[in-house]
């Protein structure tokens, strides 16, 4: 998975899904029931830099693989804006990318 780079936008895209999953199902809950922000200082910033990392990876993919801008780029920079929309992308769009790549 991390020998190509639309593998490691793959990675991405699964820890950026991961973190917001934990950031919005047990970080933020547990912020409100215990009256404690700390595990939300923590885990935010580490989302926010895989969002950013994603959003980077996803410009340069786009780049070095030549996707069009309005038929592929744009489609995987909006799933990182829509909550788990990494997780759509990556079924529909990268995980087949991937394979084509993969054949001989």
């Amino acid at each position: 998975m991390l020998k190509s780079p639309i593998g490691r936008l793959r990675l991405l895209g699964l820890l950026e899904g991961l973190s917001l999953l934990f950031l919005i199902g047990v970080a933020v809950p547990l912020k409100y029931l215990t009256n404690d922000p700390s595990l939300v200082r923590a885990i935010g910033p580490v989302h926010g830099l895989l969002f950013l990392l994603f959003v980077l990876n996803t410009l340069r993919v786009g780049v070095e693989y030549h996707w069009r801008f309005s038929t592929t780029t744009w489609k995987v920079l909006l799933a990182c804006i829509i909550p788990f929309g990494t997780f759509y992308v990556d079924r529909k769009i990268l995980a087949p990318m991937q394979k084509q790549e993969a054949k001989p």
